[in-house]
């Protein structure tokens, strides 16, 4: 087992609590989104960027783009997130047969995992998955996604050339779903965040990676891969939402910045 270890700090423990979460994103992203914006939700993306932070400020922006996996069945998803509590060479797969998680437990695709163990030189490393950035997302996908299997591969010190191969060969299957995961700025005042952002989301919208430089994401390294990825094989990305803690906090001295993207 893959056992849950922030359950009840950045997104709720109980099922029900989780289900009140999501129908309130729903109800204020319908109150709010404009009508030619609804055809988003027509969309089949390839490949997601979300925030990893707490429910209560990044939550809604993660929604908007699992909501567009809801007709999706019978999926793959690759989770691909930053280490934060450990640093290591290399990227870490998950090879647990299951994912802990309130309202039910998700199989870990142990046999496909273990292809790209070996045909990628991956490490298995069991204290780097107890990880909130790969973790917060599997409540929307147990959610949306029906008959779901889960991939999780915690990053440490790895280059994007190397993930975006990854990626490449992830997305030469039809079933697969990928999750890229990383917050934007940290900690600064909100004008400066946002300064820093546009740089991210330019990057992104651009599929310019150069403009990373300029970006500050803990998921840096996740976002380059995706962009060079995206360039290889095609793919159009669309910013999907954009916000900062202060939406959510009123605090606009120390925000930290959240994006949402799909690629299709």
């Amino acid at each position: 087992m893959r056992k849950a270890s922030v359950a009840g700090s950045f997104y709720p423990a109980n099922c029900s609590e989780i289900e009140t979460h999501i129908t309130y994103f729903n109800e204020v992203l319908d109150k709010n989104i404009e009508e030619k914006d609804r055809k988003l939700f027509e969309l089949k993306p390839k490949a997601l960027i979300v925030p990893h932070a707490g429910w209560v400020y990044s939550g809604f922006t993660a929604n908007f783009v699992y909501r567009m996996t809801k007709n999706y069945e019978n999926k793959r998803v690759i989770l691909i997130g930053p280490s934060h509590k450990i640093a290591y060479e290399g990227a870490s797969i998950c090879l647990e047969n299951e994912y802990e998680s309130p309202c039910k437990n998700l199989k870990i695709d142990i046999e496909y995992s273990e292809i790209l163990k070996e045909k990628f030189n991956l490490i298995n490393l069991p204290t780097a998955h107890a990880e909130h950035s790969t973790e917060v997302q599997v409540p929307f996908i147990a959610h949306y996604i029906k008959d779901v299997e889960l991939v999780e591969i915690v990053y440490s010190d790895y280059s994007p050339a190397k993930l975006s191969e990854i990626i490449n060969f992830l997305l030469g299957d039809e079933k697969n779903l990928v999750v890229i995961s990383s917050d934007l700025s940290h900690y600064y005042d909100k004008k400066t965040a946002m300064a820093l952002d546009y740089n991210c989301i330019q990057a992104v919208h651009d599929l310019d990676e150069k403009l990373l430089d300029k970006c500050e994401a803990c998921g840096k390294i996740g976002i380059g891969a995706i962009i060079k990825s995206a360039e290889d094989l095609n793919l159009t990305p669309l910013i999907v939402d954009y916000r900062t803690s202060a939406d959510a906090s009123g605090d606009e001295n120390q925000v930290v910045g959240y994006m949402s993207a799909i690629f299709v």
